[in-house]
């Protein structure tokens, strides 16, 4: 589909979401979250995309809700407008394939919100993220940024609200790498190129696992993981991608000698 304010590309085993409101710095409309959310959907029902890189470019990833739209709104409208937000945020948080952030520029608000749903979080250099939402009236989506950084980290960058820069983000966990600005997009999709390449079911596995073994006890969470290992492990792919790699062991050694 063609797109107004977001450019989709698909590539050999992966997709881009890139948001394309440049003028607006990628302020979330309503028009733009509509799109997203048809475009996340499009993704997740394409058995060949493997893995998603979401990205607003190499200057903003996204300066968050739209300003200007939320002013005018009516009380009757709030909650539509919050529950288009909720759509897309779960979306991302339930997706069963990894899903990257490649972040250059600014990240505020409902666009850090969107990084810290993400899997993994790749950072420009110019990356600056913040969470200004108290000076607005409203709070900060907290959860998945205390699952990150952990909760008085969390509360801290909540509350204050004050801005934090690339290497920051790296030192307190926030970003998983930094890169220049001219190749934080190419670390982002050879991540994505590489989880292209793994089992699209042991994935989906491990995501769920990354989402409910931190609120289990040991015990619980030792009998998931090994219940969904077994599971994984009965499977036909694993015995065909170890024969592949004992045929490879094969070809080297008659290669050397």
């Amino acid at each position: 589909m063609t797109y107004k304010n977001i450019i989709v590309e698909k590539k050999k085993g992966y997709a881009i979401i890139r948001f394309n409101r440049a003028h607006e710095m990628n302020a979330l409309s309503k028009e733009m979250r509509l799109e997203f959310n048809d475009a996340l959907l499009d993704v997740e029902n394409d058995t060949e995309m493997r893995a998603l890189v979401i990205t607003g470019g190499e200057y903003v990833f996204s300066a968050g809700m739209d300003i200007k739209e939320m002013s005018l709104l009516s009380n009757v409208e709030i909650d539509d407008y919050f529950e288009s937000m909720k759509r897309y945020l779960k979306k991302i948080s339930t997706f069963p394939k990894p899903v990257i952030a490649a972040v250059g520029g600014i990240a505020l608000g409902g666009g850090f919100n969107i990084v810290t749903v993400c899997d993994l979080i790749i950072a420009s250099e110019s990356a600056i993220f913040c969470h200004p939402e108290l000076k607005f009236g409203f709070s900060p989506l907290f959860y998945p940024l205390s699952q990150i950084v952990g909760v008085n980290k969390a509360k801290e960058i909540a509350m204050l609200g004050e801005p934090i820069g690339a290497r920051e983000a790296e030192r307190i966990g926030l970003v998983n790498k930094v890169a220049p600005p001219e190749k934080f997009m190419q670390e982002a999709e050879k991540i994505a190129q590489t989880l292209a390449m793994r089992s699209a079911k042991a994935i989906e596995e491990l995501k769920n696992i990354c989402a409910v073994v931190p609120r289990m006890d040991k015990i619980a969470a030792l009998d998931m993981e090994l219940s969904i290992g077994g599971m994984l492990f009965a499977r036909d792919e694993r015995k065909i991608h170890m024969n592949e790699e004992l045929f490879l062991k094969k070809l080297r050694k008659k290669k050397q000698t």
